[in-house]
């Protein structure tokens, strides 16, 4: 008997292994990715100890820099970039955790180390003046180093923006980057299927989320050390620092997708309430990242509130 249990259990173990080995996603290498994703006009700074992935382009004396959310890379604003470069130089780059720039060595992905990692970049890049806009974890980025550094920022720009504490669905990847067992199988199995069902959660028309945005998105996620990153992302505490926001003083322009899944309509209201003077442009029709999913019709209404040249339709 001891024995046909012992040979069973041998039988199972060798059966989830050779299921594992047939499902695991291998880590892809940095070169190969660099040459898919990394064209012209990508060069990597020194930073941090970190070799970033950015990005200078457009044209003008007024500086904007863009700031993706968890997930993403600085692709996420090559629409925006299109739209907006022949009035703004644009500085774009994919944070630690994300992207080509991977994992950071110390795997601080904390709030501090993030505003941190982007006065580097600013420094580097040396822009001492300039408007910032963020995209969810981007967003939270964008008004934190605002509240540290408002000497810097002229404009504000908060899109679908993450800050307020346990508010919304969230997505799925967040669940399951805190269950023990499903946390540590993500960091091998990440099925394409995975990263199309997120990104179809972040946005509000499906149809839009081709194959090559999905091919790029599942490519980045498998840069080796990203999956491990984006887990010790998601569980790094969150520090409510909202109550701070009334100390914003620049020109602050909310922008949010109503049939955003992933954080809530109510909350562009209360950054409305707690933002001295902000204004809110709701689209009915977009998701998470209405900046990826309506490129024209968000760059539009960014440029008139940077510009000012015409009013923000509210």
């Amino acid at each position: 008997m001891r024995k046909t249990i012992l040979a069973v259990f041998i039988g199972v173990f060798f059966s989830l292994a050779f299921v594992f080995i047939l499902l695991a996603d291998r880590d892809i290498g940095l070169e190969s990715l660099i040459q898919k994703y990394a064209t012209p006009p990508s060069e990597f700074i020194r930073i941090l100890d970190m070799d970033v992935h950015y990005r200078k382009q457009g044209y003008g004396d007024r500086h904007l820099v863009l700031i993706h959310g968890t997930g993403a890379s600085l692709h996420t604003w090559e629409g925006w970039v299109e739209q907006l470069q022949n009035e703004f130089i644009i500085h774009s780059f994919d944070l630690p955790a994300f992207g080509l720039t991977g994992p950071s060595k110390d795997r601080d992905y904390s709030m501090k180390a993030y505003v941190n990692f982007l006065d580097q970049l600013i420094s580097q890049a040396g822009i001492h003046a300039f408007a910032l806009a963020g995209n969810s974890l981007g967003g939270q980025i964008a008004w934190e180093y605002t509240l540290q550094h408002p000497e810097k920022v002229t404009h504000l720009v908060l899109i679908d923006a993450a800050g307020y504490p346990k508010t919304g669905k969230g997505g799925s990847v967040f669940r399951w980057a805190k269950m023990p067992v499903v946390k540590t199988l993500l960091k091998y199995i990440t099925p394409r299927s995975v990263v199309e069902k997120n990104l179809k959660e972040v946005y509000a028309n499906q149809d839009k989320v081709s194959e090559d945005l999905v091919e790029r998105y599942h490519d980045l996620a498998l840069r080796k050390g990203n999956r491990q990153a984006l887990i010790d992302r998601i569980q790094t505490p969150h520090q409510d620092n909202t109550h701070q926001l009334s100390q914003i003083s620049c020109p602050t322009l909310i922008i949010w997708g109503a049939q955003d899944f992933w954080i809530p309509l109510e909350n562009a209201k209360k950054f409305e309430n707690d933002i001295p003077d902000a204004k809110v442009i709701i689209y009915p029709d977009l998701g998470h990242v209405p900046m990826e999913e309506n490129p024209e019709l968000t760059a539009q209404d960014v440029k008139y509130f940077l510009l000012g040249t015409k009013e923000v339709t509210i």
